[in-house]
């Protein structure tokens, strides 16, 4: 959709794109509010070519997807500054997705315990002792009372883009350029 504009950080190598994305723990999810864009931060979970969340079926973000579903997910990890002895050389150490596509809710019972199972497993890895019942999934409700929806963003296009430590230039407290 948008290419890439420093071409030398795109990042296409899918198996790392993929270990980014399960090992990132919060990405931002992108609507329009018409004329007003709105970004929630969100715990997530990548498959299949998709991101899934899911929230209270009732709110300011449910209601944005119901009268437009076009969405941008962009998740990013800072891994330091990298430092330069010229100062317009200073950069960021990190890595970066950014998907736009459709929202969907996920209905089907059987993809949206799958999905929430991703999500404990990517969380809380090992802490339950057995995997999530569908009926826990139907008939959960917040703290609150509302129903819980899962939902689902089938990608149409998602760029990834990097800039890796580089060793021994990484800034430290403390670092001085005459102590370097």
């Amino acid at each position: 959709m948008f290419p890439v504009r420093l071409s030398k950080r795109e990042c296409t190598d899918a198996a790392k794109i993929g270990f980014f994305l399960n090992e990132a723990q919060i990405g931002y999810l992108g609507l329009s509010d018409g004329e007003l864009p709105y970004v929630i931060p969100l715990n997530f979970e990548y498959a299949d070519g998709a991101f899934y969340f899911h929230g209270a079926d009732a709110g300011r973000k449910m209601d944005i997807i119901r009268k437009n579903n076009a969405a941008c997910f962009t998740v990013s990890e800072h891994y330091g500054t990298i430092t330069s002895p010229v100062p317009a050389h200073t950069d960021s150490a990190y890595m970066s997705v950014i998907a736009f596509g459709k929202l969907q809710i996920v209905d089907a019972l059987d993809e949206a315990t799958a999905a929430m199972q991703r999500l404990l497993d990517k969380y809380v890895p090992g802490y339950y002792d057995k995997p999530l019942s569908r009926a826990h999934v139907e008939k959960h409700r917040s703290s609150i009372g509302g129903k819980t929806t899962v939902l689902k963003l089938v990608c149409s296009s998602m760029t990834a883009k990097e800039n890796e430590p580089s060793e021994g230039h990484m800034f430290r407290p403390g670092m001085t350029i005459s102590g370097d």
